[in-house]
């Protein structure tokens, strides 16, 4: 995947001042993308991200402010990209919160919350992005559309825990909703599909036991991505490349 070339096309990473969202954002600004660092709240890493790919090349590069669980600021963010970059080639839904505590003590804003970023922001930033993706369907390179989701490892393998319930049950349905929308696009020249890690080297508690003895790196989520995104990879759309180094849990 190094020799891929994202020349011309426009990335948006959700959640990419900071992160596992960060890293993937670089990664196609390494590959000549025009990108596009969305954040909410963390206006200044974002804006050190950006001048970050553009030191790699990636010139058109600009911040952009937006809650992904609020279908007018989604649809304001994607204007925003439109006017400056250029309509949306390749999006990676990444933003998704979490609450590690026992289901029955979160509030119901917590769990609701969850749920939103999660699920709510992946349906919202693809569904804002589907029709000029489609319209590029006509172009003279044959259509490009790129989606991908951020899961979590054995979510289809129906992961259940007390702890961090609502996490679980959005990234499941995240899974669902990749599966059921490759098949409503399989004639558009888009793909969708979706990269479930376990545990990350930023994550924030690590388990006393990892599989190969440490967690993923950021490069072991990008090799997926990257593959995603070629143009060569176009007839795989609807699956899940589980990034946990063989983890199967039995209890967590």
């Amino acid at each position: 995947m190094n020799n891929l070339s994202l020349d011309g096309r426009t990335v948006l990473v959700t959640g990419s001042a900071r992160g596992i969202g960060r890293e993937l954002l670089l990664s196609t600004a390494d590959r000549g993308a025009r990108t596009a660092v969305h954040y909410h709240t963390s206006a200044e890493a974002a804006r050190e991200v950006a001048a970050e790919a553009r030191s790699r090349g990636a010139e058109d590069t600009m911040t952009v402010q937006g809650d992904v669980t609020d279908p007018d600021s989604v649809d304001g963010l994607f204007a925003a990209v439109e006017s400056e970059l250029g309509p949306v080639d390749v999006l990676v839904n990444n933003v998704g919160d979490f609450a590690p505590h026992h289901w029955a003590e979160l509030e119901f804003e917590t769990w609701n919350h969850v749920l939103e970023t999660n699920l709510n922001g992946t349906y919202l930033c693809s569904k804002r992005a589907l029709p000029t993706m489609r319209e590029s369907d006509s172009d003279s390179d044959g259509g490009y559309g790129r989606i991908v989701n951020i899961g979590y490892a054995s979510s289809e393998k129906g992961l259940v825990s007390p702890v961090n319930f609502p996490y679980f049950v959005a990234k499941a349905g995240v899974l669902m909703f990749t599966r059921m929308l490759a098949a409503e696009t399989q004639d558009d020249g888009i793909t969708v599909n979706a990269i479930s890690p376990y545990v990350v080297e930023n994550s924030e508690e690590f388990p006393e036991e990892l599989p190969r003895d440490r967690p993923a790196s950021f490069d072991d989520l990008i090799q997926p991505l990257l593959f995603f995104l070629d143009p060569d990879s176009g007839y795989i759309s609807g699956e899940n490349v589980e990034v946990d180094g063989g983890w199967l849990p039995e209890r967590v």
